[in-house]
Parts: C-alpha cells; structure tokens; sequence
C-alpha cells in the first residue's frame, strides 16, 4: 500500500523529510479495525513529532491523525462497525497513523461518519472536535446552563479554536471573547458564532478596557501560551479556570495564585495512549458531534484543499501550519 513517512528528523524543506513510500497491508485483530483512508487533515501534531520524534531504527514513521474513511474488515472482537461503514477518527499517538492507504485503529477511539460531509469535509474534524470537546465539558466541565458566564478563547481561528467556538454557541450559553489578528480570521469567527472578537497581538487587559468587558469565567489558550500569561492572569475572574493546549517551554503559573486560578490541561491522545477505563467515551464524543453536522447546527472547519495524499503536498501542508497562520484546517484526500 502507499504510505507516507520519514526516517530522519528534518526540515520541512528537505525533500527526506517526508517520503512517498510503500508498505505491506496492516491486518486487523482482537478490538482493531481496518480503514481504507479516503482523506486527511494536517494537525500541529504532525509538524511537531515530524520535527522531534525519532522513527524507530531501521523503520518508516507514519504521520496522520485525523481521517475519514471506509471499513475494510475488523478484528474477532470488534462489536461497533461492520465492513463498509463510513467512520471518522483522530488516531493514536502511539500506533502507525494515516498518512497511508490503511490504517488500523481501535474501535473505541472511531466514530461514524457524519452523513451530510464528505469525506473531505470529515476529515478536517475528529481531532480538533475531540479536543474542543474533552477541554469544556470534561476539563474545565463548563456550566452550559449559566447565561451569565463568559470565556476568552485564545488562538480562536485555527482548527481547534474553529469547532470550539462552534460548539460553544451551539451547546451552551455563555458569552464567547476570541481572539484574531488579520481581517479573515475575524471575518472567519464572526460566522462562527463568537460574540467580540480581540487581537492577541496587543494586550489583552487593554482591550479589554477599550471594549468594556468584564473579566471571564474561563481562558482557553491555543496557541503561543507563554506569551499571553500575564495577560491571562488580568482578564480571568478570581477562582476562574484556565485551559491550554500548547507546549511552551516553561510555564510560571505563580500569577494565578493570589486569584486561585485553577489549571488544566488537554491532550486528546491521553485516552487512547493510556488505555482508560472510559476510553470508548471518544467513540460517543464522536458520534455525538455527528449528530449535530447532520442536524445543521456544526458546520466542517476546513479552510484550505491541498490535493491529493502524497508527500509534495503533505510538506506543504506542515509547512503552513509551522506559520501558524492557517485557518480552519489543511485537508487532502485520495492517493
């Protein structure tokens, strides 16, 4: 089968860095299930192991999380899916990813297919879904119900921010602050949903002031965290809660003593990476957002085609997002 991987961790430029390849077919066992890809999103994630991560001595590393796709067979003790149904996933930090025809994942961790997406469309979600979701309601366990509280999401425009500010308006009721920086990401979080939209490039306190808001309930930082610390410490209510996503280097979270600002932090892989006792709750999680594409109220987050799933275009895909100036998500599709 064609696949995608690299051995060496080099920049993005270097043809080596990511190479078309090919590998023998993957059979799938016990709770695993194997999917004929049909197309991918391009996630941080990608770009950072590409850059980081050793490949095994001797072996090819296979990138890819998000996908959509068909079931080709299943393994003796699958009891969710049936060859030929249509599922969407993010995959497993640990385990040969899809960047490549077939992909076995374990059932716990697959969703079915939103009806009314492409697969293309599809594709753009399972991760930043998974992790939109897990931080509000199973990190910070936002109050859905209270019209009275409000969140600052940080790094708003990009794939996780793009379904988060979504399922924010959609889901709960409170009063959504994000942040952009160019006149189409703006534009971008304006048809989401969210209610004022600041620049995280200037301070946030000051416009915060300039624009009479209030302090929030709860921060959400997507990106460049360590930048916006201290700001974040001025803008969040005494015993408000903060979530990130990101790996800076450092992180003195002393500031938020004297307010008992409560941390918490998201990685959509801990589930699968660690085999938890409630880790089917990512196959709910995704058939749960499923049901409200095709009930009209979530919309896919794609913002760029990059053409078909090969290692030319995969290059180009790690390096927009390196930019960090993506919006919504890099989606290719077919081999």
């Amino acid at each position: 089968m064609k696949a995608i991987g690299y051995q060496q961790n080099l920049p993005v430029h270097d043809p080596l860095s990511l190479q078309d390849i090919q590998l023998d077919m993957p059979v799938a066992k016990d709770r695993d299930i194997l999917v004929e890809v049909k197309a991918v999103s391009v996630n941080p994630a990608d770009f950072k192991i590409r850059q980081d991560m050793p490949a095994p001595e001797g072996e090819w590393k296979i990138l890819g999380f998000d996908a959509a796709g068909i079931v080709k067979s299943v393994g003796e003790n699958v009891s969710l899916f049936k060859p030929g149904d249509k599922v969407w996933y993010a995959g497993d930090v640990t385990r040969s990813g899809s960047n490549a025809q077939y992909q076995l994942v374990d059932e716990r961790i697959v969703g079915h297919m939103p009806k009314n997406l492409s697969f293309d469309e599809a594709a753009a979600l399972p991760l930043t879904a998974i992790t939109a979701w897990e931080l509000l309601f199973d990190r910070l366990k936002v109050d859905k119900d209270n019209a009275n509280k409000r969140i600052l999401v940080i790094g708003a425009a990009g794939g996780v921010g793009s379904i988060m500010v979504q399922l924010l308006k959609q889901l709960t009721q409170l009063e959504i602050i994000a942040t952009a920086s160019r006149a189409e990401t703006v534009s971008w979080l304006q048809d989401l949903g969210a209610d004022h939209i600041i620049n995280h490039r200037y301070k946030l306190s000051e416009q915060f002031a300039e624009k009479q808001l209030p302090l929030v309930d709860y921060v959400v930082s997507l990106n460049n965290t360590s930048e916006h610390l201290m700001e974040i410490e001025k803008v969040i209510k005494p015993q408000g809660q903060f979530a990130l996503i990101d790996d800076p280097q450092s992180l003195d979270i002393m500031p938020f003593k004297m307010k008992s600002i409560s941390i918490h932090w998201e990685l959509m892989f801990t589930r699968s990476l660690f085999k938890t006792d409630d880790m089917q709750a990512q196959h709910q999680l995704l058939n749960d957002v499923a049901k409200l594409i095709d009930s009209g109220q979530i919309k896919t987050t794609v913002g760029e085609h990059y053409g078909v799933i090969n290692a030319t275009n995969l290059r180009r895909a790690h390096e927009r997002l390196e930019t960090q100036q993506a919006k919504g998500k890099i989606v290719l599709a077919g081999f």
